[in-house]
């Protein structure tokens, strides 16, 4: 199949990116940097998603990955940005599933406002596109991750007390890594049949900590 990924320069993009194509699918990545990735089956296009110039594909499968951490840009690029990048490719005549990444603060609001609202937002849109798109049946879902072992978390992961505090805040004493992510990215969006408009929390069980006082 032909899957479309954006922000598959780093983390969980490339990890999803590279879960595909080892899987024997052909894999179009967007992405405002430059790819890692060396393989026959990969296409790379260099362009940032808000872009209006995006090239014309037929895809089976929409991953909408890309985003940013910084406030500034946040409802710009994770909410409006992704809407966007996925609205040109609704007219694909093969298309069978979409999935977004979201995060965890979508549901318990716990990071940056406007990051929040941009994840929260983009859950929202989701369950909107999976009413519009059921006639069709394309299978809409997201996943929000909690902590993730990616490039954008580097000054937690390299300062060993606070990564060690951060992990204490999940029920498994652990942060996800990217592929692990990328293997439910695959399973929602090749094995899954019958699911659609939900968002799947990954998080270790974070947003189960809690301390019972009676």
């Amino acid at each position: 199949m032909k899957v479309l990924i954006s922000g598959t320069s780093r983390g969980i993009g490339l990890a999803i990116a590279k879960k595909f194509l080892s899987s024997g699918h052909e894999v179009y990545g967007v992405d405002i940097r430059e790819s890692k990735i060396t393989d026959d089956k990969y296409h790379h296009v260099q362009k940032d998603i808000r872009d209006e110039n995006l090239p014309s594909l037929d895809v089976d499968i929409i991953i909408s990955n890309a985003g940013v951490q910084d406030e500034e840009t946040a409802l710009d690029v994770n909410l409006k940005g992704n809407i966007h990048f996925v609205e040109q490719y609704l007219c694909s005549k093969n298309l069978k599933t979409i999935l977004f990444t979201a995060s965890s603060s979508a549901r318990n609001g716990a990071e940056f406002p406007l990051y929040s609202a941009s994840k929260g937002g983009l859950v929202s849109y989701m369950k909107n596109l999976a009413i519009r798109l059921a006639n069709r049946r394309v299978l809409v879902n997201s996943i929000s991750p909690g902590g993730v072992v990616t490039p954008l978390n580097e000054h937690i992961l390299k300062d060993e007390k606070l990564y060690e505090a951060v992990k204490k805040e999940t029920l498994l004493d652990k942060w996800a890594s990217a592929e692990e992510i990328a293997d439910w990215a695959y399973f929602l969006t090749v094995i899954n049949k019958s699911m659609t408009g939900e968002d799947i929390l990954i998080d270790n069980g974070e947003i189960l900590k809690s301390n019972f006082i009676w």
